[in-house]
This record gives C-alpha cells, sequence and structure tokens, in this order.
C-alpha cells in the first residue's frame, strides 16, 4: 500500500512539474512607466496565466536598445514606442520590426519650470523650451507649441520637422533639443519643456508638475506591441488581445487617468 501512495504522490508530482513547465514564456521590453507596469499588472499576468502564458518584462530607460535587442532575438517583443518611431528606426537601422497591435496613447504635454510657473500666456519673450530631440517626438513637441500659437512650422516637414524647420517665432523662443528621457530632468534649468507622459509619470509631478497645455489624443500616436517581422506565434497575439481587453483598459484609466489613455 505505501509503494502505491508512493507512485500516486510520485505521477501527481510528475504531473504538476509537466503542467508548469507547459507555460509559454514570453520576454518583453519595455519602459519602465507606464509599460512595464502595465505588463507587470495583476490584470495583465492573471490573464496570460489562465492561457498558460508566463512574461519576463525588461526595463529600459532609453528608445534604441529595445529596439536592437528585439532584431537581435534578445526579445520576443517590445512596448514603448509608436508607428512613426518604428518606422524611422527601421529605416535608419535596417532593422526589420512591426507593430503587433496598439495598447494606448500618451498625450504629449508642456510643462513649466516649477519655480516661474508660466501659463502659455505668460510664457516672457525669449523662453527657453526643452523638447525630446528623436525622430517623430520632435515634430511631436513642436507641433503641440505650434498648437499653442507659440510658432509657426514649415508644413513641408510633416513628421520630421525639427527646430530648423520654424519659420515664424514671434516670442524668439529658445528650443533645445535633449534626448526624451533626460527633459524632466532638464525642466529646473530651462523655462519649460514638452515631454513624452511616460516620462513625466515616471518623474513625477514634484518634478514637473502638472502639465499646463496637452496634446490632443486625436493627434497622438498609439504606443504599440512591436514585434519581428513574419513573427506570426500565437502566444503573441494573445499577448496583444489580453493588452487590448477591457479589463486592462479599465486598468490604465483608473491608474492613470489622462495621462495615458487606452485605444480602446
Amino acid at each position: 500500500m505505501k509503494k502505491l501512495i508512493t507512485v500516486v504522490l510520485a505521477l501527481a508530482l510528475i504531473a504538476s512539474v509537466a503542467c508548469a513547465s507547459a507555460a509559454t514564456k514570453l520576454v518583453i521590453g519595455a519602459s519602465p512607466v507606464p509599460h512595464a507596469d502595465i505588463l507587470n499588472s495583476d490584470v495583465v499576468k492573471e490573464a496570460l496565466a489562465a492561457k498558460d502564458i508566463e512574461l519576463e518584462v525588461v526595463e529600459f530607460d532609453d528608445y534604441i536598445q529595445p529596439n536592437l535587442q528585439l532584431e537581435a532575438g534578445d526579445l520576443d517583443a517590445n512596448y514603448f514606442q509608436h508607428i512613426p518611431y518604428l518606422e524611422s528606426f527601421n529605416a535608419d537601422n535596417g532593422t526589420h520590426l512591426v507593430s503587433a497591435g496598439s495598447v494606448h496613447y500618451e498625450p504629449m504635454g508642456i510643462y513649466t519650470n516649477l519655480d516661474k510657473a508660466y501659463t502659455i500666456d505668460t510664457i516672457p519673450d525669449g523662453a527657453v523650451i526643452a523638447v525630446p530631440n528623436d525622430p517623430t517626438n520632435e515634430a511631436r513637441a513642436l507641433e503641440l507649441l505650434q498648437a499653442q500659437g507659440l510658432l509657426t512650422l514649415n508644413v513641408a516637414a510633416g513628421q520630421s520637422a525639427t527646430k530648423v524647420d520654424i519659420v515664424e517665432n514671434p516670442k524668439n523662443i529658445d528650443v533645445q533639443e535633449f534626448e526624451a528621457a533626460t527633459v524632466p530632468r532638464m525642466l529646473a534649468d530651462v523655462d519649460l519643456a514638452v515631454i513624452n507622459s511616460n516620462y513625466a509619470l515616471q518623474a513625477g509631478v514634484d518634478v514637473v508638475g502638472t502639465a499646463i497645455a496637452v496634446e490632443g489624443t486625436e493627434v497622438a500616436y498609439p504606443n504599440i506591441i512591436a514585434i519581428r517581422e513574419n513573427d506570426d506565434r500565437e502566444e503573441l497575439k494573445t499577448l496583444v488581445e489580453v493588452l487590448q481587453s477591457d479589463e486592462v483598459a479599465n486598468y490604465i484609466t483608473e491608474t492613470y487617468g489622462t495621462a495615458v489613455v487606452p485605444t480602446k
């Protein structure tokens, strides 16, 4: 009888181990906030666990390595960028990455130096404004400044606009370009800054305060799950389905308010 019980327990243990090992693991690169936080949330991990998918989330503080490591096969997907940036990156680096689906918008905002507390109407002549220097995000920042009547851009520049494409600058604004992740830290040394909302959230209101103007969601670019071209694994499709679910959309809205807007 003891031998029978031992055999039964052993078989149960083997079956348990086999079930545990059946889970598929996905390694996803992500910016810390909100991307990695969303992926690491209980609502996402539990939904994926129910479908036998385990996530390993690798955090990145830049916009370069997540794409290079995805292309190299070190990641299964990444979650930090919008399609215009992805297309520009592919063109510049010879990578072959595509969107598997969008998850949320991050409206860009104009933030004021907390000691100066400008409004759009009180921005002084010659104000120094920091903007991201990467492709498409600089254009977005400049378009937001244009929407507030602070400058005018050359229409032909489109999504590739940089400060050299400013054709009218009535307030003589000094636009200074910085790597996107560093812009919140620069705010203390300039008058204003145009900041990606993920970096504003990461820096916190004690550093950047509240935006005095925000990009409309109708012009904001959705953040996507990027994968390698022709990678049609079912587990990647499931990941996107979970991230586009009502449950995750509700989590995003409840957690981030208007700083992060679900695409649903």
